[in-house]
């Protein structure tokens, strides 16, 4: 029964001198289109000796298994050809021919390092991760797990609170923004984040009312709204201020700064705060 079960299955083994991800998903996405022979994947990761390219292809004579491989080493490329041919084991370079074209095309050198794809497919995800974060917890969304951002933007309404989340979000930080407005308590949340997360924005009240004027032409607000009046402006930049010099939150003021220069500064201080840094800060 054993022996019947082993010829009827058909082996492939994955080998990769970094995680095996990419090999294995290359290789997955090929067996998906043959559905008549039962396949069994065996991925094996981090191979970078010749010893282990040797225990590989010991097992894979005894099961007349198949060899689909991603190694950013030249030489062990070239290792794993020689003993396909010694062993008349069926071998695939998945990376090889690429590495190879691309050098001629580009006349530079691949770095030969293992894993450089999937570092960068890593750090994508986690982009949108950060992203999908982000835009949960805008506008004051998401309260109760709040605590799990990287930044915490107070704000009172236009400030930039969204632009400038969104903006660290596709470099990579988990966002939140909280709005602050006049003559309402803040969110209890927000006294249970790590207060070295926070920063507080401000603007000059003249130039906010010119903001709030053309958003309520846009939306077509009536006159009667108090929204962009500099009277109630005024009042509600002024009592943002006093929460913030309460609680001890550092300020930024956003009057005149884009929104690239309010990101940065904002990173700026969470570095000097909390050491937290994702990559070059601008200076």
């Amino acid at each position: 029964m054993e022996n019947s079960e082993k010829e009827f299955n058909r082996y492939v083994f994955a080998v990769s001198d970094a995680t095996g991800k990419t090999c294995e998903t290359v290789v997955l996405a090929a067996l998906s289109q043959f559905k008549t022979t039962q396949i069994v994947l065996e991925t094996f990761s981090n191979i970078r000796t010749l010893k282990q390219v040797q225990n590989i292809f010991l097992r894979a004579t005894k099961v007349n298994g198949v060899i689909i491989y991603t190694m950013a080493s030249a030489e062990l490329r070239h290792k794993v050809t020689e003993l396909g041919r010694l062993h008349g084991v069926s071998t695939v370079d998945i990376l090889g021919p690429v590495l190879t074209r691309l050098s001629d095309l580009l006349e530079i050198s691949p770095l030969a390092k293992p894993g450089l794809f999937h570092q960068l497919d890593s750090d994508y995800f986690k982009r949108i991760e950060a992203v999908d974060f982000t835009i949960k917890h805008d506008d004051g969304q998401g309260l109760a797990s709040s605590g799990a951002a990287e930044i915490v933007l107070l704000g009172v309404s236009r400030t930039s609170k969204t632009p400038v989340s969104i903006y660290l979000s596709y470099r990579g930080w988990k966002v939140a923004n909280i709005p602050v407005v006049a003559d309402e308590n803040l969110p209890a949340e927000i006294h249970a984040i790590d207060q070295k997360k926070i920063i507080a924005l401000t603007i000059n009240p003249k130039r906010l009312e010119a903001i709030r004027s053309e958003r309520q032409f846009k939306m077509k607000a009536g006159e009667g709204f108090a929204y962009a009046r500099i009277e109630h402006i005024r009042r509600e930049v002024l009592f943002a201020l006093r929460q913030y010099e309460r609680w001890h939150w550092p300020i930024l003021d956003v009057t005149y700064k884009s929104i690239e220069e309010t990101a940065t500064e904002v990173m700026r201080l969470i570095y000097a705060q909390s050491g937290l840094k994702k990559g070059n800060i601008p200076y």
